[in-house]
Order: structure tokens, then sequence, then C-alpha cells
């Protein structure tokens, strides 16, 4: 895909097509880099996402709802 450097204020840009930012993963704030024959643009993630995520499940907490183990902490006091 071939795309043109536009005067964006007083900086250069490109414009990227939607589809190709959705595609790519691209949004929020993006890693630059430059690589042998290019500019290489990585979306950036955030290091807890994925905890969010298994925190959120309720099926992940199941493990601690167990009568038995109530009875048996309750021995302990």
């Amino acid at each position: 895909m071939k795309a043109k450097i536009v005067r964006i204020g007083n900086s250069q840009g490109v414009r990227i097509p939607r589809a190709l930012l959705e595609s790519a993963r691209l949004r929020g704030d993006i890693e630059m880099s430059i690589v042998d024959d290019g500019i290489l643009l990585s979306p950036v993630f955030e290091p807890d996402s994925g905890l969010s995520l298994l925190f959120m499940s309720q099926s992940a907490l199941s493990d601690w709802e167990k009568p038995e183990e109530d009875a048996a902490w309750a021995g302990l006091q």
C-alpha cells in the first residue's frame, strides 16, 4: 500500500487508513522504531491487561469458595 507524507502543522506525517490500524491492532500509544529499510510501528500493550481479565473472571475465583476449607479454618480459631 502506498501513502504520501503530508504536512501536519509544523511536522510531517502519514495518514493510515482505519482498516489498516484495526488489522494491526494499533490504537492509543504505539512504539516507533527504525528498522533497516523503514519505520516499524508496534502496539503498546499494557502489562496488566491480561491480569485484569483474569481477576474479572468469576471462574478463576471459584476455587476459594469451598465449604470444606471454611470448616478447616473454623477449627483453627
